[in-house]
């Protein structure tokens, strides 16, 4: 199975996500951001990728940005060489 975990800790924000590429669509989002936690969740649902989510920031802005670039590498991560 791919599958990545990675962590980001800014001055303002605390992000950590694990990602199974090949799941089943499960979600746990975690961010205290609910419209954030609906939109992880989706992806999930609609991509067929597991995804774990625990999040915290000081602004709603610093902790959405500080998702996606999370959740952009460890799907990235998971990918590993692209090969085949």
């Amino acid at each position: 199975m791919r599958t990545a975990k990675v962590t980001r800790k800014t001055k303002e924000t605390d992000i950590s996500i694990e990602v199974g590429i090949d799941g089943i669509g499960k979600s746990d989002a975690k961010t205290g951001v609910k419209f954030l936690d609906h939109m992880l969740d989706s992806l999930a649902t609609h991509s067929l990728m597991d995804i774990t989510v625990r999040a915290s920031g000081d602004l709603q802005h610093h902790l959405v940005e500080d998702v996606a670039i999370t959740l952009g590498t460890a799907v990235g991560k998971a990918l590993g060489d692209r090969a085949g």
